[in-house]
């Protein structure tokens, strides 16, 4: 057989062992030591092939899609520092447990660390970053080698798909010649079949029912949920436990809410829980968590100050998330049919209706801020209102999630949130939505910060190699407004230069080198109009002009009507 021929063989093997275990998208970014598996991937019409030059807007590309499908996808690049651009998205895959397949080709043995160009060392590059990693053999005649990775690709994405879903890496090193014979999928003879069964043990379930219904004071916590969750459980247990349920905005549980889960649902649980004498009124013997912890410091706090004698953790992976360290016990699983089989009988009405009292009274408030504010939030309220029914909003890390986290009170409207919190950072998020709207029918926004947007300004180059559809919302407050909040503020001295960071940029000639539909807006009534206009090109931009130190001042002013309506209401 022809060395062409060898390599051929070799990665359209790779390619349909990945197929054969469910994989069927893959983000190629161009480079010459690639070339094999970019032409068999190119040339396999059962995968679909998306285009990113810029690796590490490639990675976040790749995230998003898979966040979108709740589906493993591909990532190829040639060696060297392509490779190490993709980190920060296999960070976040990693926390966020996103499955990511990373295939990173590589110069053969023979030409590593002897100074051959774009050669770096790629063994185990992402360390403890990904579930797995593995080293493939050379293509040769070998009767070992077309099985060894036959089964290494399946292990890859049963690993990658196995609770806590994550990243996993393989390197592939080529000799040159790198051309291949384009040709049909061979036959796979392996497929893996992992069959998880993410139901507690008898025993936990019997806990778990025992603790509810011996609580006269308690309430669940619902933060972002693995991939996949089918909710309908969580709404029947929800229906049935009748606790008070702190519902955070990227659990998607705040939309679409069942009529008759409404009255159980609390939304605004970071601004109540600011007030001290309501903190102590609903100090729990029990509390729930499903999923990662929320975004909110002060219920946090309320948790670790208040001590509940049960503090439940419900996690998929047995390295459970809690950094308060309060939980009592930790139950691995998933939300699943088994909630419903639960004998609950709850006694929880008056400790329930604290809770329904002091998030109408909030809601009340949050619901006429407008009336006071024309700040970042209020432009958020009326976001939330206009866009249509059946839409996606990714949200940008900072003060975008927070606001989104305020502002989106519990509702029938479909609306769903989605946002990059494994790692929590700022990077990569332009490039997350886009991956993520361009394997959705649902409408998708994006909500993003000036600095966040300036972060992935390569973004864009994904749609000169395949259609979009996003509308991006930039509130461009010149700087980090997320630090107005953090003591930092406090101290005058290098205050801006530091936490700050002005950079007076906007974003018309960014949008004009992409051809993107670009709207300047200033003012709450121009964002209304903007929103109410229909899209003339696949991507929109509106950057919408704020002011730090105001969204500052009519946020606070909030939390302090939101107070004082709960303090007047608990002295009665």
């Amino acid at each position: 057989m022809s060395e062409q021929a060898v390599l051929s063989n070799y990665v359209y093997t790779i390619v349909a062992a990945l197929l054969q275990n469910g994989v069927e998208d893959v983000v190629v970014s161009p480079g010459s030591r690639s070339t094999p598996l970019a032409y068999a991937f190119a040339s396999t019409k059962e995968f679909t092939m998306y285009r990113q030059i810029d690796e590490r807007a490639a990675a976040f590309y790749a995230l998003g899609i898979a966040k979108a499908k709740a589906q493993p996808v591909v990532l190829l690049c040639t060696s060297g520092t392509a490779a190490a651009n993709y980190y920060p998205a296999i960070v976040e895959a990693k926390y966020a447990r996103v499955p990511l397949i990373i295939i990173t080709a590589d110069r053969p043995h023979e030409l590593r660390e002897v100074g051959a160009p774009q050669t770096i060392n790629q063994i185990r590059l992402y360390g403890e970053h990904v579930k797995w990693s593995a080293e493939f053999p050379i293509p040769d005649e070998a009767p070992q080698t077309l099985p060894f990775i036959e089964r290494h690709t399946a292990r890859a994405v049963a690993i990658a798909t196995t609770a806590p879903y994550g990243p996993v890496h393989i390197n592939v090193p080529f000799r040159e010649p790198l051309l291949i014979e384009f040709s049909d999928l061979p036959e796979v003879s392996f497929k893996g079949e992992f069959i998880q069964d993410n139901t507690p043990s008898l025993a936990a379930r019997e806990l778990l029912q025992q603790v509810i219904n011996n609580t006269k004071k308690g309430f669940i916590v619902i933060g972002e949920l693995p991939l996949g969750t089918d909710l309908s459980y969580l709404w029947s247990f929800v229906r049935v436990c009748q606790w008070p349920v702190l519902v955070e905005s990227l659990s998607n549980m705040r939309g679409s809410v069942p009529k008759d889960c409404l009255p159980y649902i609390v939304s605004t649980y970071d601004a109540i829980l600011k007030n001290a004498d309501f903190k102590q009124a609903v100090a729990a013997d029990t509390v729930i968590r499903f999923g990662a912890q929320p975004v909110s410091k002060f219920l946090t706090i309320f948790i670790t100050e208040t001590m509940p004698e049960h503090y439940i953790v419900l996690d998929e992976d047995a390295m459970f998330r809690d950094s308060s360290n309060m939980s009592t016990h930790f139950i691995q699983g998933m939300p699943g049919a088994w909630l419903t089989e639960l004998a609950l009988n709850t006694q929880t009405e008056d400790y329930t209706a604290l809770w329904q009292q002091a998030e109408q009274l909030a809601v009340q408030q949050i619901q006429a801020y407008d009336q006071h504010a024309s700040d970042e939030g209020a432009l958020v309220q009326k976001m939330l209102e206009l866009v249509p029914d059946g839409s996606d909003v990714f949200v940008s890390s900072s003060m975008p999630i927070r606001d989104i986290d305020t502002f989106l009170n519990a509702t029938e409207k479909d609306i769903r949130i989605f946002a990059n919190r494994g790692a929590n950072g700022i990077d990569g998020v332009t490039s997350t939505a886009l991956g993520f709207s361009a394997v959705h029918a649902r409408l998708t926004y994006l909500l993003i910060g000036d600095l966040a947007f300036l972060h992935d300004a390569n973004a864009f180059v994904a749609s000169r190699y395949q259609e979009t559809d996003l509308t991006v919302i930039v509130m461009n407050n010149d700087g980090g407004g997320i630090f107005s909040y953090l003591p930092q503020s406090t101290v005058e001295a290098h205050y801006e230069d530091l936490f700050g960071t002005p950079t007076a940029l906007t974003f018309e000639q960014l949008g004009a080198m992409y051809d993107v539909q670009y709207d300047k807006i200033i003012g709450v009534e121009a964002f209304i109009k903007a929103l109410q206009t229909d899209k003339q090109k696949p991507i929109r931009l509106l950057e919408v002009m704020t002011d730090r130190a105001e969204n500052l001042t009519s946020h606070r002013e909030l939390w302090q009507r939101i107070n004082q309506e709960l303090s007047a209401w608990l002295r009665k």
